[in-house]
């Protein structure tokens, strides 16, 4: 009877040796199973199951037993890149860790709403909820307390895992704006013609979208901070064509400068009624903090930048020098055209 018991005793000591060296043994990870995703919601036994089916777990409850009793901890959601050797307990490991691959998206400043829900729909490892949908959807679908989308995010490079989504990512864009807006908002100019922060928002999409040099940005929310002051319309190309939308082709005409919308800062006054892209930070603090000065008007140079007036005649001549080869409906100035009221 002892022998009997001694011999089991043997055989479940040896069979623990081997499961050990087993469970600590590397072995090669073929390429195609070397990204591992774990979904929201999965299982050790499911993720086991089919470690085992890829070939990878040659014992799966034996692993989940170590899981349980000598390595507790719960396994972590993503994607995951296994090495070109891994044994069973580094595999486990490496899934309580929570080192999951990232990825990077990047909302470039500039680009409107409808822009950044395109690019989002590329991602291939982001759940896409927003693309083809309707703005009102989409809205109910961010569950933000906004009425337009427009302007209302940050632009950044943002990381995401396999498996988050567009939604979740602009949620994060939306609140680094919302944050923007109340630190800026307070250290404000005193006296500027805003009677709310979105108001200042709607003027940083335009500041935005009408130059690309950090040194101007200053003075062009002069120019239109001034013009509102004085009465004057802004009359700015960008917002006409935010206006337009699909109709707009690349060709802004006097036709479309006549065309009224509540975008065309030709025939209204003030701002439009929403922004027109997304800004960034620099052009919130220049909407915020505009440069003082007696500016009224700017034409491109066509060299990136922009030549700034204060008179209509100056103007004028700048318009004639910087855009003489230039066809004649191109705008690209706040200042008004032949018969244009100033």
């Amino acid at each position: 009877m002892i022998s009997v018991v001694l011999w089991l005793l043997l055989m479940a000591g040896l069979g623990t040796l081997f499961m050990w060296q087993w469970l600590h043994r590397e072995h090669p990870i073929p390429d195609e199973h070397r990204y591992l995703q774990v979904a929201k919601g999965e299982s050790l036994h499911s993720v086991a199951r089919r470690l085992h089916q890829q070939g990878l777990l040659r014992w799966p409850m034996v692993w989940r037993l170590y899981s349980r009793f000598v390595q507790p901890g719960s396994i972590k959601v993503g994607e995951y890149q296994l090495a070109e050797k891994e044994s069973p307990i580094t595999i486990l490991a490496l899934l309580q860790s929570g080192s999951v691959i990232t990825y990077n998206v990047t909302l470039v400043e500039g680009k409107t709403f409808a822009e950044w829900v395109d690019l989002l729909s590329l991602q291939p490892k982001l759940q896409v909820s927003l693309a083809s949908k309707p703005v009102e959807e989409q809205l109910v679908l961010l569950g933000l307390d906004i009425e337009h989308p427009e302007g209302w995010f940050f632009p950044d490079t943002y990381k995401f895992v396999a498996g988050d989504t567009d939604i979740s990512i602009l949620r994060r864009a939306h609140a680094r704006m919302r944050e923007l807006l109340n630190t800026e908002w307070p250290l404000r100019q005193p006296d500027l013609p805003y009677e709310s922060p979105y108001e200042a928002l709607i003027m940083a999409s335009i500041i935005e979208k009408e130059t690309g040099l950090r040194s101007e940005r200053g003075e062009i929310a002069g120019v239109f901070i001034r013009r509102l002051r004085l009465g004057m319309r802004l009359q700015t190309d960008p917002t006409v064509i935010y206006g337009l939308g699909q109709e707009f082709k690349g060709n802004l005409t006097r036709k479309h400068l006549a065309q009224l919308t509540p975008y065309n800062t030709y025939q209204i006054k003030g701002l439009p009624p929403t922004p027109i892209a997304m800004p960034g930070a620099e052009a919130v603090h220049a909407a915020l903090h505009p440069e003082p000065g007696t500016t009224l008007y700017f034409v491109a140079k066509g060299d990136g930048s922009h030549h700034f007036s204060t008179t209509l005649a100056e103007h004028n001549e700048a318009v004639s020098r910087y855009q003489r080869k230039r066809i004649e409906n191109y705008r690209s100035a706040p200042g008004p055209q032949k018969g244009a009221e100033p």
